[in-house]
């Protein structure tokens, strides 16, 4: 079904197929199977690629995560008997509400019950995913950075490229460069994950969101620990609220007892917080020293750590999905269910539905155009189970806007029944919402102790983080001059700290004068500044391929 092109760059190489995938997540690797599925059972020939920004499938990947099977007994009915790693069923649910020193045990919602479900690495089952992928003939290649969209005369998208290799932090070339590699598609579907590099400009270009809300988002500090076997306890699930937040900002725990006597423990902070001296990292350490968690981790040997946001805002924060020659798919558009806390079965299931439009869309004729507009995929989305889930759970996470005590009764309204009545409240911009620094109590948070809580180095260490440090920084400013002179004196620049890897910091020169340091080496491609800045001047763009965590099975 390939036809030619001509690249768009005549010193860059290019590469014809009928769709490209960016991003080898759930979302991505769903749909390129789905894709092939539907080749194979119609005898047709269809050229199918996905680009994975990590070092391989998996790298990049980070989930709380309790697994949902549903999309995927739709899609491979018979994985277990393919080895699919889907082997700690959830056994017990357990919701708290902390105090400082003590944990009521709460009525566990519908939403957050999880029989049937089961305790996953996230990457372990998209190198499965991706080995069904590339079984069928799909070519993905890991470790290649989309960092470019590529647009034909008339401002539809013909595919993507990678990043050039081989300049130096100015951008210029070296002796080494290396020009990046042009992919052209009929249809390019972005699987991006959170706040992507090129999903964001598409939705500015078209205007995606001219009907929708703005996303809002929560980041999640994820650990990995191996604890004493006489405390573990294989399926074992626990979820809470309340301390170490205070009323009005939204957050809350996780802990997965998986196997191997290893614990999945994080900690979920909204970003839409108010107060500019709030760090999510430091909530997390704090959090671990709570008696109930210090208890179990004691004696234990925390083995990993990364960080990742995630898309809060739900059914009214998606965006037009479909635009001339792509879609977005996945958390590029932000298909998770909040409540459920619970986004890795419909970003599948949303791949799968846009691979049948596309494929409907590229099968009608044999000379499908570049740059057509897949406006089934959006039907045949609304016709899914996926809208009718999001409906029903849309006014949950924004009834919290009002605090936590108001968002926990409208949450119980909604579940039994509110949600049948005809409002949708509203979602808002996460930079929008911090307080000036001056109206803000400043928050004393306790040193780390290398046993429980840990300092942000040490945790970037476990992440498996590197990025050549000659390369362009990939985190860039708008204005070079708004962090001293206009967010340190307003919000006592919060990039400090809300990033959970130790990337920005306020240093003095010899002179006692501020400067603003970016170390984007030590980036974990979590996205919260991009999305936090309350001046939105970090403009995160994808560093070189094969860059950044090196997750193992997160």
């Amino acid at each position: 079904m390939v036809d030619s092109m001509h690249a768009v760059r005549e010193d860059r190489e290019f590469m014809p197929y009928d769709v490209v995938i960016i991003g080898a997540g759930p979302a991505g690797l769903s749909c390129a199977i789905r894709l092939m599925q539907q080749a194979q059972e119609q005898g047709k020939e269809l050229s199918v690629c996905v680009l994975e920004k990590g070092a391989e499938v998996g790298a990049h990947l980070l989930s709380g995560a309790v697994f949902e099977p549903r999309a995927l007994n739709e899609l491979i009915p018979d994985w277990k008997d393919k080895g699919a790693p889907l082997t700690v069923e959830a056994k017990k649910d357990t919701f708290s509400f902390f105090t400082e020193t003590k944990a009521y045990k709460l009525l566990t919602p519908p939403q957050m019950r999880n029989h049937g479900n089961y305790i996953i690495s996230l990457g372990n089952l998209c190198r499965w995913l991706g080995e069904q992928a590339e079984a069928m003939g799909v070519e993905i290649f890991p470790g290649f950075a989309a960092a470019e969209v590529l647009y034909n005369g008339d401002g539809a998208v013909i595919g993507v490229a990678t990043g050039d290799m081989g300049l130096d932090r100015e951008g210029n070339k070296t002796d080494m460069f290396e020009p990046g590699m042009e992919l052209h598609a009929k249809t390019t579907i972005f699987a991006e994950g959170c706040h992507g590099s090129l999903s964001k400009e598409l939705i500015a270009k078209y205007d995606l969101r001219k009907d929708s809300d703005p996303q809002t988002y929560g980041l999640g500090i994820k650990e990995i620990w191996r604890i004493a076997p006489e405390k573990h306890n294989e399926g074992e699930i626990m979820h809470s609220i309340g301390w170490p937040m205070d009323k009005k900002t939204y957050g809350g725990s996780w802990l997965y007892h998986m196997e191997d006597n290893q614990i999945s423990i994080g900690f979920v902070v909204g970003l839409d917080y108010e107060n500019p001296y709030l760090s999510p990292f430091s909530e997390m350490q704090r959090f671990k020293h709570h008696p109930k968690i210090k208890a179990l981790l004691e004696g234990g040997e925390r083995l990993a750590y990364g960080a990742k946001t995630l898309v809060e805002g739900g059914f009214q924060s998606l965006p037009k999905l479909t635009f001339p020659g792509g879609v977005l798919i996945g958390d590029s558009a932000g298909f998770l269910n909040v409540p459920k806390i619970k986004g890795n079965h419909t970003a599948m299931k949303s791949g799968m539905i846009a691979a049948e439009a596309v494929f409907d869309m590229l099968t009608k004729e044999e000379d499908a155009a570049y740059g057509l507009e897949c406006t089934a995929y959006s039907e045949k989305l609304k016709e899914s189970w996926i809208y009718k889930e999001l409906h029903k759970v849309r006014n949950i996470r924004p009834g919290f806007h009002k605090g936590l005590w108001f968002g926990f009764i409208h949450a119980a309204f909604q579940t039994f029944g509110g949600w049948l009545l005809p409002y949708t409240l509203k979602n808002h911009a996460d930079h929008t919402q911090l307080k000036k620094a001056a109206d803000c109590p400043k928050i004393d948070y306790p040193s780390p102790d290398g046993k429980i809580s840990f300092d942000r180095l040490s945790s970037v260490y476990l992440s498996g983080t590197n990025h050549a440090e000659e390369q362009p920084v990939h985190l860039q400013l708008k204005d070079k001059n708004i962090p001293i002179a206009q967010n340190l004196p307003d919000y006592d620049e919060p990039a400090q700290r809300y990033c959970p890897a130790a990337v920005y910091e306020v240093l003095q020169d010899e002179a006692g004068e501020p400067y603003f340091q970016i170390n984007a080496q030590n980036c974990v491609h979590c996205k919260t500044c991009d999305i936090k800045d309350p001046a939105q001047n970090i403009n995160w763009t994808t560093p070189q391929g094969g860059e950044g965590p090196k997750y193992p099975n997160m």
